[in-house]
């Protein structure tokens, strides 16, 4: 299983939009960086998303961890906050892969 630090600016625009107050990242912003750190350290191309399980909320300033593993149909992956499991899921791969 690879792992990544998956860095996502406490400053993201999404975070003021969700929710005034009590800043959550929204999922949707959590997988489109997920899918694009595996992306550049694969140099596989992901096609969509084919599960995804959210477990616990994302503040502003925490440090998340991306664990990920692959075959030759799907990326398998964890996305953590110190112990506590944030979310997890699998990504489709694109075609024929180089």
């Amino acid at each position: 299983m690879q792992q990544l630090i998956l860095d996502i600016a406490s400053d993201h625009p999404a975070y003021a939009g969700h929710f005034p107050g009590n800043p959550v990242l929204p999922g949707v912003v959590l997988l489109d960086h997920a899918m694009l750190a595996i992306e550049a350290a694969t140099g596989l191309q992901l096609a969509g998303l084919a599960l995804a399980k959210f477990h616990s909320p994302v503040s502003p300033g925490q440090a998340l961890q991306l664990a990920f593993r692959h075959d030759a149909a799907l990326v398998a992956f964890t996305i953590s906050h110190q112990e506590r499991k944030v979310a997890d899921g699998k990504f489709t791969l694109a075609g024929e892969q180089a």
